[in-house]
């Protein structure tokens, strides 16, 4: 029989609610290699796999205080400023669909296209089945939107990074990323064997001063960065950027993933919104699965760069090719965004009033620009975790996001504003959030709260 949970247990397991695998966590260490074979059956068990027993844990002391679970929410319609959950109707700021594309007729129509010409899947890697029209077509406009050579599309964004870093990158070579980058950055710089420097978030002060240090001890540099990032909502000077790495010779890759559709008055992405040529960028990467409505990744860049990944990278070549529904999609969506300016302008709009209203009701959005990405830090996981609680309780679908996936004095809910936001909603919402926090804030401690329903002193 499992021990109970310690009394002291109740804040450690809340805090631990958002699985560590949703953060930048640091790899685990792999268990020391046993001497003999082991006698204890019990270690095959899954239940036993590192880190189980601490989710049970979490949910229960969620459990206790009456937390609803707020990860895993079937959703029973296409979710984008609205959504519909368990029958009810909820304002939704947890959905990627920035320009709200998703389900555009135009889209859909080019997808039921593609499935009638081509199936629903490419049935195999292109470097096996064959290239579908859909794949270069798709991968000619995105060149043509970073004004680079050419382009690859894959078929999951966070294999982009992982697998574009790992080809390019070895033992001997050196990756510098701000402290603040996705996991599939992170996960990407240690699979490829090189080393990892990490500089202060948006400090270039921080990130010249490594490369003083230490770039001249590698033989190839990589300096990697976000457009917009998607915790805090802000974005690096990119110009600062391209001034660092030609001064030391290293390569820049920018993952655009958050900024396509976001950034720049036409929704361009960092270039634009930094108003510098996007050529002076080595590496573009993105996703395909946010203003383009669809689901894979993409890297655009020098004709060698994209010849050498496309023969070279192990999620592409051992991968199945993108569907071409999805490819499809993703070009429908990406040509609605350059014919249709006013839904980014819409999106800047709706954005700026979420920030403003936050801001005269006294809110903390740290750094964010006001765009698509807007937190709220509440500063404590506990009350993150109970303010999202309260607000799906009165139809107002958010996330918190608390330790590991940010810093405990961090933690947050976290605001997905898109263009199809109504100003009623964001003034609504905006005012839900600070009278639940307040309400949160008289009502004392959250572990008084759990240690009184365990009934403990």
């Amino acid at each position: 029989m499992s021990n109970p949970p310690r009394p002291d247990g109740g804040r450690a397991a809340l805090a631990g609610f958002v699985t560590n695998r949703l953060g930048r966590n640091a790899s685990r260490q792999a268990a020391p290699r046993p001497e003999a074979k082991t006698t204890d059956a019990s270690v095959q068990k899954f239940e036993s796999l590192p880190g189980y027993r601490e989710l049970r844990l979490q949910r229960s002391a969620a459990d206790l205080i009456g937390l609803g679970n707020p990860f895993f929410r079937v959703h029973e319609t296409r979710a984008g400023a609205t959504t519909r959950i368990a029958g009810k109707g909820f304002i939704n700021f947890s959905s990627y669909d920035y320009l709200g594309l998703n389900g555009h007729p135009d889209v859909s129509e080019a997808a039921r296209r593609a499935i009638d010409e081509y199936g629903t899947s490419a049935s195999a890697s292109r470097i096996v089945a064959g290239e579908r029209p859909g794949h270069l077509s798709l991968e000619q406009a995105l060149a043509e939107h970073y004004e680079t050579e050419a382009c690859v599309v894959m078929v999951s964004g966070h294999a982009t990074n992982v697998t574009t870093i790992g080809a390019l990158l070895e033992p001997g070579d050196v990756i510098f990323h701000d402290a603040l980058s996705h996991n599939s950055i992170v996960t990407g710089a240690q699979l490829s064997g090189a080393q990892r420097r990490s500089f202060a978030h948006n400090d270039l002060d921080a990130l010249e001063t490594l490369l003083g240090a230490t770039r001249h001890e590698h033989r190839r540099a990589l300096i990697v960065v976000e457009g917009l990032y998607s915790m805090d909502g802000d974005a690096p000077d990119l110009a600062g950027l391209i001034a660092l790495k030609q001064r030391y010779d290293a390569w820049l890759m920018v993952d655009d993933a958050h900024g396509l559709g976001v950034l720049g008055r036409s929704g361009i992405g960092l270039a634009e919104h930094c108003d510098v040529d996007p050529r002076l960028v080595d590496i573009w990467m993105g996703t395909l699965s946010k203003t383009l409505s669809s689901c894979g990744g993409y890297i655009a860049g020098p004709a060698a760069l994209i010849e050498y990944l496309k023969c070279t990278a192990g999620g592409f070549i051992y991968s199945v090719g993108l569907s071409p529904p999805l490819a499809a999609a993703a070009e429908a969506s990406l040509a609605l965004m350059h014919a249709e300016p006013h839904r980014v302008e819409r999106l800047r709009q709706n954005g700026h009033l979420f920030l403003s209203c936050a801001r005269k009701h006294g809110l903390d959005t740290g750094t964010s620009l006001g765009l698509a990405v807007i937190p709220v830090i509440v500063g404590d996981s506990l009350k993150s975790v109970t303010l999202s609680d309260r607000l799906y309780k009165r139809g107002i679908n958010v996330q918190p996001i608390i330790h590991p996936a940010v810093p405990e004095r961090s933690s947050r809910l976290r605001f997905f504003i898109t263009s199809e936001h109504t100003p009623e909603q964001i003034r609504e919402t905006v005012a839900a959030v600070a009278e639940e926090l307040a309400e949160i804030e008289k009502g004392g401690s959250l572990i008084e709260q759990l240690m009184a329903k365990r009934g403990k002193p």
